[in-house]
């Protein structure tokens, strides 16, 4: 992780990285262990819900 990242950010790549590892994992557990993880905001943890929602769907 870069000095001065955005916390989102860092939070967006740990979540990326956990799925990598293993792409069953709960994503709600995964935003609630990067929202403490990395101190984020309950609206920080609404977008990272959408973001993987969003990614999820189907195209």
């Amino acid at each position: 992780m870069a000095a001065g990242e955005a916390p989102i950010k860092q939070a967006v790549k740990w979540i990326d990285e956990q799925l990598a590892e293993d792409p069953k994992t709960d994503r709600v557990k995964l935003v609630d262990e990067a929202s403490r993880r990395y101190d984020l905001s309950p609206l920080d943890a609404d977008f990272l819900l959408r973001h993987l929602a969003e990614r999820a769907a189907p195209k």
